[in-house]
């Protein structure tokens, strides 16, 4: 994993910032980092929480990579230009709750320490005297406060508006609050591994506040400016917008956005009943717990499944507000499943937990073994079974 984020692919376009302004870049970037500890990072990201665009909702302990770009790309051009932000829904937190990532594919992101010392894993770089590496290649996709970065593309908007004294001084109010809103979000990157269930949860719903008051910071301004144009620089701005997508997709695009909204791969995101029978062994009064948190999880889906989109709102600030709208659902969608999962975890014992958060791991496992072992050739290009894969095979037949 770490050599993964070290490459020069990896590294070479988290040093790109421009290049963040492109989803397809941006979706690149966490398939290679989400799955680099399978395969050895060779299968092209094909884990069963990734994004119908090719991303993924989750990279390690961080959820929502680049988060800023995201909301930004898809508020100031629409569709067809960054649609990546509607791609995030109930497959996250499903994800969330049954993670891909055992605790040894997680100790990856954690800073690296010269001594090699297994016991410096989880400490600070200063108490072991090494800087820290992968995680600087996570804190990339956390969010950038620089104005040339996370800003708004100031000079094509002058270009394109000429714009007067007074909607200036707005289009810098908007700059401000857009690197004020970077900066939110940026502040609600992980510094810590969440190793269960309800932490993880807790951690969305961290990011997904950020999220929310970042909307908050910038629709004001954002109303204001758009409020000052007359329709000939609005039709301008439109024009821009226009350009921009053709440039950043070439024509080509990643569907509606109904079709892309928080869409979970058929069949991979079902309750996964029959491992939690196997494993878990609930008890009745764990059984009524659990059957709660099956019943919120179902909540959750309907609700962010309303709240899609079915038209593209037309100009920047309806867009923002659209945004806005999702996450406010997307956050009460977590809440609601938030609450039932502490319900249930809370009736677990320590040997039950232990078992549950090996669920996620479990299938990553078995679904890995899929697609290496049919073929020869794929068996001969990744080498042979580790002992961890045989024991996994031997415990947990297909």
């Amino acid at each position: 994993m770490r050599s993964t984020l070290n490459s020069a692919s990896v590294a070479g376009a988290l040093h790109n910032r421009g290049a963040f302004r492109n989803a397809r870049n941006r979706a690149n970037i966490t398939a290679s980092a989400a799955t680099a500890g399978w395969h050895n990072g060779r299968d092209g990201g094909n884990g069963w929480w990734r994004h119908g665009n090719g991303g993924y909702g989750w990279v390690g302990p961080l959820y929502w990579p680049f988060a800023y770009y995201d909301l930004y790309g898809y508020a100031m051009w629409g569709n067809g230009y960054d649609d990546s932000f509607w791609g995030y829904g109930y497959g996250d937190i499903y994800a969330g709750i049954f993670a891909p990532y055992g605790y040894d594919d997680l100790a990856g992101y954690m800073p690296q320490y010269a001594s090699g010392n297994p016991s410096d894993v989880g400490q600070t770089p200063a108490a072991s005297g090494a800087p820290a590496a992968a995680t600087d290649q996570i804190a990339q996709m956390c969010g950038q406060d620089s104005r040339d970065i996370a800003g708004l593309p100031i000079d094509q908007f002058q270009q394109a508006i000429q714009p007067t004294a007074e909607q200036s001084a707005a289009l810098d109010d908007l700059a401000n609050a857009s690197v004020k809103a970077a900066q939110d979000i940026k502040a609600a990157c992980p510094s810590d591994i969440a190793l269960t269930a309800p932490s993880r949860l807790a951690a969305m719903q961290h990011r997904i506040e950020a999220m929310i008051a970042a909307v908050q910071t910038v629709q004001p301004p954002l109303e204001k400016f758009y409020g000052l144009l007359n329709d000939e620089q609005k039709a301008k701005l439109t024009a821009l917008g226009n350009d921009q997508r053709q440039s950043n997709n070439s024509g080509d695009t990643t569907g509606t956005l109904s079709a892309n909204c928080g869409a979970a791969q058929a069949g991979v995101m079902e309750w996964p009943t029959a491992e939690i029978d196997q494993t878990v062994h609930p008890t009745d009064a764990q059984r009524t717990s659990l059957t709660a948190l099956q019943n919120a999880t179902t909540q959750a889906a309907d609700l962010l499944k309303t709240s899609c989109v079915t038209n593209d709102p037309l100009t920047p600030p309806a867009r923002l507000a659209s945004v806005g709208k999702r996450l406010d659902t997307m956050l009460q969608a977590v809440k609601i499943v938030s609450a039932a999962l502490s319900d249930f975890y809370a009736t677990l014992s320590d040997e039950q937990k232990a078992r549950f958060e090996a669920i996620g791991p479990q299938r990553t496992a078995q679904l890995e073994t899929l697609e290496v072992a049919p073929t020869t050739s794929h068996r001969h290009r990744y080498g042979r079974p580790s002992v961890e894969q045989i024991i996994r095979r031997l415990m947990y037949p297909l």
